[in-house]
């Protein structure tokens, strides 16, 4: 968890007061200046209400630029990003004609495999041109061909599963599967920093939710022991079931999952385990099977393992991977496998193709030099930061790693400044983020040169000095000080 120093703190929730203060003033005059004008709503209600939408209008809006930025090439390791202006303070923007060559430090690229292949890109050519772009039906009626089924047994292989199920849209996997998995009289017991999918999923499945601090099994633990002392709300008879739902690598902090603490006490209570693996599979573990591989866990331990392609795999999409007996039971009550068109055949054939390069099967040792070299830039670039003096949150070998900017005024700076030396960041906030926690999140990919990675760093280590968001002091500076400390003894 982030420790957030005192005056940073203070000074951050000042700014926020500040626009908050001006806000409500700005609102309060053009209600004054608007009451006179006739309403076109015609008896309706307005759909947007004062501080429904207050967020968005007074500060969202003021820094949009640095949100959607349009691109016109693939996301490589450098793409093409559209220029933008406003004639009205950033309320609308307008596309030019354009575009900056920038190195690219927000996608989810890790293996390199979203831009053009040598391997997958001509079978992705090959498919389009055999199945179309849309198979325009669901699965279970003329949207089943044989590269679904094919790419669900590959998926069931790598990841060490019996069988598995994949869906269109990985958002979809999680909040649409969690209600077909459990229902009223289940209990769900989720990491605090989960996904919004899995969030969502968790609501709209009925069954009662609650919280463990971020990453911590001893905590999941005592909830754990105290929900199944006192049983289901006012009736206190025993859960249906419990699920544990924690993630590989968790998407706004860069940390591994403590997967093999939170196994051992899903097991000591009876507990199923549900590990969503979106930013871990492919990326992290020797041949790129995520974090079982990585932190020594048995698959067989993990009783539903989510995924997603649109990732590693360069893709769209994601999949579940479990026994056979729960992905019947999916394939015969999901929504999002029975009603929603199924998963574009040149994108599973992407995942097929993506997923044979890492396991070699293509012939070549590329799938591994992949794997080394994504391990190898992430952990240069991690440690390069961390002695520039930035707040770098995360662990070793993952390759998502937020720079804590915190104050609101720093969001757009830093992204601003960046861009204008042709490095391309994605800043997040609330509420993506808690609002005192508003951060750049870097994403690293094996397709990103040493050359690359130290263009990034000067940037960023650059704009950081001019933004002020080195909380740190440089590892250079700890050197002097050491050795002045030795010279006085």
């Amino acid at each position: 968890m982030v420790r957030l120093p005192y005056v940073t703190a203070l000074t951050t929730l000042f700014s926020y007061g500040l626009l908050f203060a001006f806000g409500q003033l700005r609102d309060f005059f053009r209600r004054i200046l608007d009451a006179r004008k006739p309403s076109n709503l015609k008896g309706y209600a307005p759909i947007c209400l004062g501080l429904e939408d207050f967020y968005t209008r007074r500060l969202y809006l003021r820094i949009q630029d640095c949100f959607g930025r349009p691109i016109a090439s693939a996301p490589d390791a450098w793409f093409d990003v559209v220029e933008r202006y406003s004639n009205d303070c950033n309320k609308t923007l307008h596309r030019t004609a354009k575009t900056s060559k920038c190195l690219n430090l927000g996608s989810y690229n890790y293996l390199g495999f979203a831009a053009a292949d040598e391997y997958c890109t001509p079978r992705v050519i090959e498919s389009l041109k055999k199945y179309s772009a849309s198979t325009c039906s669901v699965r279970v009626d003329g949207g089943n061909t044989k590269l679904h089924t094919e790419l669900e047994e590959l998926v069931a292989r790598f990841v060490g599963k019996p069988a598995a199920i994949i869906f269109g849209m990985g958002y979809v996997t999680n909040s649409a599967i969690i209600p077909a998995l459990i229902g009223k009289g289940g209990l769900i017991i989720s990491d605090s920093l989960n996904h919004n999918s899995i969030v969502n999923g968790a609501r709209g499945s009925g069954a009662t939710v609650r919280v463990f601090q971020h990453n911590n099994p001893a905590h999941l633990e005592e909830v754990l022991r105290e929900q199944i002392a006192g049983g289901q709300p006012r009736t206190h008879r025993p859960w249906k079931k419990i699920i544990v739902i924690v993630e590989g690598i968790y998407s706004m902090e860069g940390e591994l999952c403590k997967l093999p603490e939170v196994i051992s006490v899903c097991k000591k209570y009876k507990a199923y385990t549900y590990l969503d693996e979106a930013h871990s599979i492919g990326a992290v573990g020797k041949t790129g099977r995520g974090v079982c591989e990585l932190l020594g866990v048995d698959p067989a331990d993990v009783d539903i393992m989510m995924g997603t392609f649109t990732k590693s795999f360069g893709s769209c999409g994601g999949y579940i991977a479990a026994s056979k007996e729960i992905i019947h039971h999916l394939k015969h009550t999901c929504p999002a496998h029975i009603y929603a068109t199924s998963m574009s055949p040149p994108a599973v054939q992407q995942v097929i193709s993506a997923i044979k390069v890492i396991l070699g099967e293509d012939g070549t040792n590329r799938g591994a030099k992949k794997l080394a070299q994504i391990r190898e830039n992430s952990n240069f670039f991690r440690s390069e930061l961390q002695k520039m003096g930035f707040e770098v949150l995360g662990d070793n070998d993952s390759p998502v790693m937020p720079i804590m900017l915190y104050n609101p005024a720093k969001i757009p700076a830093f992204s601003r400044e960046c861009l204008r030396q042709n490095v391309a960041v994605v800043t997040v906030a609330f509420p993506a983020t808690p609002l005192l926690l508003a951060r750049a999140r870097i994403c690293i990919s094996a397709s990103h040169s040493r050359e690359d990675l130290i263009k990034g760093l000067e940037v960023i280590s650059k704009v950081g000095d001019l933004v002020g968001i080195k909380y740190f002091p440089v590892e250079q500076e700890k050197t002097v000080v050491v050795e002045k400390l030795k010279k006085i003894q």
